[in-house]
């Protein structure tokens, strides 16, 4: 009978290089049954498919000098099998035993001055200090994946072999508590990321029918109804079946005011109820939870290599075992012809080898593309990949749907003139009532107008008659009244010349004209439009500060109030009347103009033109999985001013990614010199290798605390 394929998740410790990654991953596909094994670098976490092989791969992840942990349930918390106290590490606990015998060596070599009495120490100091070292060389030379590991423990082997004891010790220690260092920096930008994960509850409140019962989350059912305290965290997705509340949802969507929330409302795993009692009604299964797929999401993100790191990397496979043959062209070569002794000629070879590691060079930009997406995602901003991260560092111009994206997407009364003196809100009153069925969306916005002026409709309506494409008409306490267009009062014969310059001027401002009036003329007149959100304007000058060259509006409405929405908030361009695949045509025209040209939309309408754009972002895609899928970077909230910050988040990251590769090359080519020159040996290469490398990282690390770029 054949077995089953599953997939694990399986957390590794120690990874300070992306080779280590790709080591492990190759051990691993040589297991018989292992279908595919990925290592995701930025997370630790190997993903295998295979047939109940688990043992095998736990041993061979061993093999490789690294430590591997069966990650089980739903979150799969990275913090499993992690030790936090010092002394519960082996390594760094053979570190510091290292250190010490160096110490002691040091001391009686200088301060007594016998050499061979320190041999002893130096040797101890070695091969504590060198004992994970050598287990990873060793593996490296049987996989023929050369890695520092293996450059190291050719360097500490012929420091011996040349009676150079105490560098062999130096060089051994120094690389071991460089290691340490690099392992714990990584893990604690992993587990910065990994906060994600600790979000949501364990477990959630059930109401049943006996009564109130814990239990974990995974056990819970669409349709389920959970309680949630004040206080308390939301641990499921869901809507609100009773109570009021405000919610915090920053840590989903970024929002830094508390959301309103009441029956029908939509809440998110993760975010936190702040006052009254609520009863969830659960939408979500745990695994599909909006958290969830920001989970896998940023996961995925971390893992997808940027540019510039596919190129380091394909540098890097290149570059090392040149290096190598380098090396023993450089120990074997000069002397053989008669360039003096091999022993200087070995340690000159020696030293090449721990300088020339490229290890600083291929961590540095992994580590600043993970710290900037990890920033970004506390921030309610979803970059799905390094590869985005990069493009909208380098965006010259932003183009924008208008409807839903710069505008609320939903028509508002935005004035109420009335003709007739001393009508009061009368008017505003016999608006509602003829409107109070009404299932347009027009109608809508009237009503919703008049209760939030504490109008309230009247019951007195007769002889109700909607009327298609013109409007409606009733009866309201015995007199007829006309709500619509105006094409529904020359219909009936009514006067218009009281309002008509008033509706003309209307109309140039983008307006949808409402008329109200009974048999005889015009009463009111309402005007609708889709209304600008507050923050439009402050994001267009936002994005300006940021360097944003031009900001585009595209829509499908007509010329007039495409002006309008432009004006007022500082749009540059707009191009209005546009269908769906000339939105598409404006992004490519942009392209040719700008090369690089970001798009901004709902994700689901506009999915051609942000498709085609260098970088597609998508609003508000808390609650919509098509805005989540189809953009590279999305908005969790409706907060257009995060674009700015994207944009220079974006540019820092390129900044410094640059930074970190210029410095890792500056300082190998100094060293190389000094190397040649006789003036450098295997401690100072080891500190200046392992030195950068840590300083790469640090840098790389100064992203994820950037709440102001």
């Amino acid at each position: 009978m054949a077995l089953s394929v599953k997939r694990d998740t399986f957390m590794v410790k120690g990874l300070d290089c992306p080779s280590c990654a790709g080591k492990v991953e190759k051990r691993v596909l040589q297991i018989e049954g292992v279908q595919e094994a990925i290592l995701n670098f930025s997370t630790s976490k190997l993903y295998v498919k295979h047939q109940e092989q688990q043992n095998e791969i736990l041993q061979a992840i061993k093999e490789t000098g690294h430590e591997g942990t069966l990650l089980e349930g739903r979150r799969q918390n990275t913090k499993k099998g992690q030790e936090t106290l010092w002394y519960q590490n082996k390594r760094t606990l053979l570190t510091f035993i290292s250190g010490i015998f160096t110490l002691v060596g040091l001391i009686l070599s200088l301060a007594v001055g016998n050499k061979d009495a320190s041999i002893p120490f130096f040797a101890l100091a070695m091969v504590t200090g060198g004992y994970h070292i050598a287990k990873s060389g060793l593996y490296a030379v049987k996989s023929l994946s050369l890695d520092m590991n293996f450059l190291m423990l050719v360097a500490a082997i012929g420091a011996a072999f040349l009676g150079e004891w105490s560098e062999g010790a130096a060089v051994v220690f120094l690389f071991s508590i460089g290691n340490t260092l690099q392992v714990y920096t990584m893990d604690k930008t992993r587990r910065a990321i990994s906060q994600l994960m600790e979000l949501a509850p364990n477990e959630a409140l059930l109401k049943t029918s006996s009564g109130e019962v814990t239990v974990p989350v995974e056990e819970l059912s669409i349709g389920d109804i959970v309680i949630i305290k004040p206080g308390e965290r939301i641990p499921i997705d869901g809507t609100v079946n009773q109570g009021y509340s405000f919610v915090n949802q920053a840590p989903i969507t970024g929002e830094s005011i508390p959301v309103e929330k009441m029956m029908g409302s939509e809440v998110f795993a993760g975010t936190i109820n702040q006052q009254g009692l609520l009863e969830i009604k659960v939408t979500k299964l745990v695994e599909d939870t909006t958290l969830s797929k920001i989970m896998n999401m940023v996961e995925e993100a971390q893992a997808e290599k940027a540019p510039s790191q596919q190129f380091v990397d394909k540098f890097a496979k290149y570059y090392t075992p040149i290096v190598v043959l380098l090396a023993v062209a450089i120990a074997f070569i000069p002397p053989l012809i008669g360039g003096g002794d091999f022993a200087p000629w070995i340690k000159k070879a020696l030293i090449l080898l721990v300088i020339s590691c490229p290890c600083a060079l291929v961590i540095s930009t992994p580590v600043s593309i993970v710290s900037a997406i990890g920033n970004a995602s506390k921030q309610g901003i979803l970059i799905k990949g390094g590869i985005h991260l990069e493009e909208a560092g380098r965006i010259k111009a932003i183009a924008f749907d208008k409807t839903g994206t710069l505008t609320l997407g939903r028509p508002s009364v935005i004035d109420v003139e009335i003709l007739r003196e001393k009508e009061g809100e009368v008017p505003l009153r016999i608006a509602a009532t003829l409107e109070k069925a009404s299932e347009h969306p027009i109608g809508r916005a009237i009503v919703k107008k008049a209760r939030y002026k504490g109008i309230v409709p009247d019951v007195s309506l007769e002889d109700f008659q909607a009327i298609i494409g013109q409007g409606v008409k009733g009866r309201v306490q015995g007199k007829n009244y006309y709500l619509g267009n105006p094409r529904l009062f020359q219909e009936n014969k009514i006067s218009l010349e009281a309002a008509q310059g008033k509706i003309e001027d209307y109309q140039k401002e983008g307006k949808t004209v409402v008329l109200l009036g009974d048999d005889t003329d015009i009463i009111c007149i309402i005007t609708v439009a889709d209304e600008i959100r507050d923050m439009s304007k402050t994001a267009i000058e936002g994005l300006k500060e940021a360097g944003i060259e031009s900001t585009i509006m595209l829509t499908g409405d007509h010329h007039t109030t495409a002006k309008t929405v432009a004006e007022a908030i500082g749009i540059q361009e707009f191009k209005s009347e546009l269908l769906p695949e000339n939105k598409l045509e404006a992004v490519k025209e942009l392209i040719q103009k700008y090369d690089k040209v970001a798009m901004v939309g709902d994700g689901i309408n506009d999915t051609p033109a942000l498709a085609t754009a260098s970088v597609g972002i998508a609003m508000g895609a808390a609650g919509t999985d098509a805005a989540l899928e189809t953009a590279d970077i999305a908005l969790m909230g409706d907060d257009l001013n995060k674009l700015a910050y994207v944009v220079m988040l974006s540019r820092k990251t390129l900044k410094i990614i640059t930074q970190n590769i210029i410095f890792s090359i500056v300082v190998k080519a100094l060293f190389l010199i000094l190397t040649f020159m006789g003036r450098a040996n295997l401690w100072m290469a080891v500190f200046a290798d392992t030195g950068a490398s840590i300083i790469v990282i640090l840098n790389g690390m100064r992203l994820l605390k950037n709440k102001s770029i």
